[in-house]
């Protein structure tokens, strides 16, 4: 008689465990019949625990339990395979639609009569899966639109650099054609800022992802382009590159850019007014906290055969730019050459 009180009293706290599970849980014989199931397998497919209980499992929901892929998964769980995990399963109601699972079982031996029960629940990951594919979906959609819009900046980019190409060549066109000498200076200067910028444009354009630029290959590239374009073997200057590690913003990189090739410009045009077997202009950046500085340095005459630092549209260009940057314009004239510097200085100054 305590024997079966015990038992009774097992069997309804197995009951109420069932009942707490949030997911559908389902208890069933070696005949594939429905012995319990929690509320949540009831409640969730709206089937009558009264009715239920004894049931072929394949023919509870219209016999949507009766796909063939879950007749397999529960017919081939013998003693030899005791457990399933993680087994993802397609199941279409008629009321409730496609539903996607995700089925644990295991293969328990049935008290008593030494027959076998089938326990197993069923995670319903179908809003998972369809959050999944819209993600998917989003993902495609957003690398279908970031090709377009690097075809289309390709295309302004080159479309920008055959504009400034034509610029350039008609303002030395006009610097050929027109008799005063003052004129033709100033063409040429112009000229010479379309190329500033042009040399700067296509440096960017080869990096591949332009949004934080490595310092030292911008640099190194950027002097390279320069000394191909600006110098010739009857006049060589070399320009070299000097960079700490660390990385710009695009926006920094071009006013970077424009400074550098403009003080480059203006050293070969003036530190070098005969030819020098070691002529040399060397740019360097480096950086300490949040502090930094920009130089370039020639190895000419020196201050007196550059432009005087105050006035000329090189030194506004310059003057204006480091002031966007927060830094400041710094030269130094030795005999050995002059050094214009961009600053940006506050606490733990770069020595």
């Amino acid at each position: 008689m305590q024997q079966l009180q015990n038992l009774a009293e097992a069997q309804t706290l197995a009951l109420a465990v069932f009942d707490t599970i949030i997911d559908p849980f389902i208890v069933l014989d070696d005949q594939i019949r429905l012995v319990a199931a929690s509320r949540s397998f009831y409640d969730t497919f709206d089937v009558e625990a009264e009715t239920a209980r004894g049931q072929s499992f394949y023919s509870l929901c219209g016999g949507a339990w009766g796909a063939p892929a879950l007749r397999d998964l529960l017919e081939t769980l013998v003693p030899g395979t005791k457990e399933v995990d993680g087994y993802e399963l397609n199941i279409a109601f008629a009321d409730l639609g496609e539903r996607i699972f995700v089925l644990n079982a295991r293969l328990v031996a049935s008290p008593g009569d030494g027959g076998q029960m089938t326990l197993v629940v069923m995670k319903d990951i179908t809003a998972r899966r369809h959050i999944e594919l819209e993600k998917e979906a989003l993902l495609l959609e957003t690398q279908t639109l970031l090709r377009q819009q690097r075809m289309l900046m390709d295309e302004m980019q080159h479309r920008v650099a055959n504009s400034l190409q034509i610029i350039a060549s008609i303002l030395m066109l006009k610097a050929r054609a027109v008799a005063s000498e003052e004129t033709r200076e100033h063409l040429r200067d112009a000229q010479q800022r379309v190329i500033s910028v042009a040399e700067v444009q296509a440096h960017l354009h080869s990096i591949d992802g332009i949004d934080q630029i490595e310092v030292r290959p911008y640099l190194t590239k950027l002097c390279s382009g320069l000394a191909k374009s600006m110098t010739g073997t009857a006049h060589p200057i070399a320009i070299e590159a000097m960079a700490s590690e660390g990385t710009l913003s695009s926006a920094r990189a071009v006013s970077f850019g424009l400074i550098v090739t403009e003080l480059v410009i203006n050293a070969i045009k003036y530190a070098f007014p005969t030819a020098m077997p070691d002529a040399r202009i060397s740019v360097s950046y480096e950086t300490t906290g949040q502090n930094w500085r920009l130089s370039v340095a020639d190895n000419g005459i020196g201050k007196r055969g550059h432009k005087p630092i105050v006035g000329g549209l090189g030194t506004a260009i310059v003057e204006g730019l480091a002031k966007q940057l927060g830094g400041v314009v710094r030269t130094k004239s030795t005999a050995k050459g002059l050094t214009v510097s961009l600053e940006r200085v506050g606490d733990g100054a770069i020595e």
